[in-house]
């Protein structure tokens, strides 16, 4: 089966030198565990999308963030990696876009931060991870926040995180938190959200769930089961888990061929799944196998295989809501 060449890809990181120091100088030279932090440039990143034919990536800053220390710090390293997102974009621009950081869970200042990166740095949406700092996604804290990207229809890039809840010593010890606990942390935050309505009472945002909503397709049914149990104002509401579900984007990032699929298709919309490599945290060769088998799988057809490569760019939107068909030139 010859490789699909036009792609798009949703989930690429970027790691500028400064946030690199910034990472090290907070204690997190081994981010999640995992063994170090690895290598970025601008010029790999471009290399690295010409050996793989993706034609367009969106960066965004990986887990843990920029939350260290204090809000001003976050602040203001929010901020900086913002602006060099930004001027990547600029220089690279039918080639690269990007999420933009906040400050979390400062939410003023998160929100003066959206404000300029959407508003004035052309921002193609925003990254938050799955806690900051024990605020989950479906907190009435994050009100303000979603309020002001619901007002200019958002993308909202979920990125897992190390959970806030108690973990076993030995296993965290032994597991780089993305093996295991992302897959979790993704279905315990992203059903937060869902049962606390926020797809619902924010209709503008656009909402990609990350590697393939990792646990949480598999309990979408038990969830839906368990609502009148969880919440009288979810039941009252008569939400519908699964009926939200349909309404996310899903990336494809990670080890989701074969097993992770069929539970995914069940809940799904296919016109909103997408591909997404999770570079540089993935090294290139297994990003090269990953994306062998979602162009080999015999779970797509062609016409959806080509579809999941390009359904990033209806992420790109101008100002006033309608797609930038000139913002992506590929043909």
């Amino acid at each position: 089966m010859q490789t699909i060449k036009r792609c798009v890809d949703v989930q690429s990181h970027f790691l500028p030198d400064f946030y690199r120091d910034a990472l090290v100088e907070a204690g997190q030279s081994k981010p999640d565990g995992v063994s170090k932090i690895p290598e970025w440039s601008e010029h790999s990143v471009l290399q690295y999308m010409d050996r793989m034919e993706i034609d367009y990536s969106f960066l965004s800053i990986s887990s843990p963030g920029v939350s260290f220390f204090n809000e001003d710090y976050s602040a203001k390293l929010a901020r900086r990696v913002n602006e060099a997102g930004a001027q990547f974009k600029a220089d690279n621009p039918d080639k690269l876009g990007y999420f933009a950081s906040l400050p979390l869970p400062h939410i003023e200042r998160s929100i003066v931060e959206l404000e300029y990166a959407l508003d004035r740095l052309s921002a193609d949406g925003v990254v938050m991870y799955t806690n900051h700092d024990g605020v989950y996604l479906g907190d009435p804290m994050l009100t303000p926040v979603y309020e002001a990207l619901n007002d200019r229809n958002a993308v909202v890039f979920i990125h897992p995180t190390s959970p806030n809840v108690g973990q076993c010593t030995r296993m965290d010890a032994s597991y780089p938190r993305p093996i295991l606990e992302f897959m979790f942390e993704t279905a315990r935050s992203v059903a937060d959200m869902l049962i606390t309505g926020v797809p619902i009472r924010y209709p503008n945002l656009r909402i990609i769930v990350p590697h393939a909503g990792a646990a949480l397709p598999l309990l979408s049914a038990r969830i839906d089961m368990a609502l009148p149990l969880l919440t009288e104002a979810a039941s009252e509401a008569k939400l519908n888990i699964r009926g939200m579900l349909a309404d996310l984007y899903f990336d494809l990032a990670g080890a989701c061929v074969p097993d992770m699929l069929d539970p995914l298709m069940n809940v799904a919309d296919p016109k909103k799944l997408l591909y997404g490599s999770d570079y540089p945290f993935t090294p290139i060769d297994l990003c090269k196998e990953l994306k062998a088998s979602l162009d080999n799988t015999p779970k797509f057809s062609e016409t959806l295989r080509r579809a999941i490569y390009e359904n990033g760019q209806s992420l790109v939107s101008a100002p006033d809501g309608a797609t930038k068909q000139s913002a992506l030139k590929i043909s």
